[in-house]
């Protein structure tokens, strides 16, 4: 009976501790060996071979509260490569990518690219002094009571933090990165869609 009870609470401890991984990535390029190849301005995302063959279009139809308590519309910014990230303050793995974006902003920024950060579950108070010590230069905004662009109908980020969406100046999503991803997979994406 000892036995079985260890193995019950072993069991238990396993199912707890794989809700807490993030999941396998689905970012990963089919064909290692494939350069990336630059597209002009104009090309839309399936036409880049590190994007998803048939790409569904990005709703960015949102209202979001930024750091600041200001609205930042998610459609101002059609038009220009958006990598997308649903991320929390809690998270490791965010914390590990977060460096990242503020790098691929800095770089290709200038290029119509841009990061937004869209906290799951922090409030605005926490974004600001978080943004702060990350020296985060893009938008972060409040997704937490938001299930319109978290949830299920939206981009079904309330779990496998961080999710990440590259999209194309088309409005298409390229590639979705779950858990933590490879930077220079983002940054293949992102160079093929400038």
């Amino acid at each position: 009976m000892k036995k079985f009870l260890r193995l019950a609470g072993l069991a238990g401890v396993l199912a707890l501790l794989s809700l807490a991984v993030p999941l396998p990535h689905i970012d990963e390029v089919r064909d290692a060996g494939r350069s990336a190849v630059a597209v002009s301005g104009e090309a839309e995302a399936a036409q880049s071979p590190l994007c998803d063959k048939n790409p569904k279009a990005a709703n960015l139809n949102f209202v979001l509260k930024d750091s600041e308590g200001k609205d930042y519309n998610l459609a101002s910014q059609k038009g220009k490569v958006i990598l997308l990230d649903f991320w929390a303050t809690w998270c490791p793995p965010c914390k590990v990518e977060i460096p990242w974006f503020v790098e691929f902003q800095r770089t290709y920024g200038p290029k119509g690219f841009i990061v937004i950060g869209v906290s799951v579950d922090d409030p605005a108070s926490a974004l600001k002094p978080f943004g702060e010590q990350y020296n985060v230069n893009y938008p972060l905004l409040v997704g937490d009571g938001r299930a319109d662009i978290k949830g299920p109908r939206g981009y079904n980020a309330s779990w496998g933090l961080p999710k990440t969406f590259v999209i194309g100046r088309d409005g298409a999503i390229c590639k979705t990165h779950i858990g933590l991803s490879r930077k220079e997979h983002f940054e293949q994406q992102i160079k093929s869609l400038l």
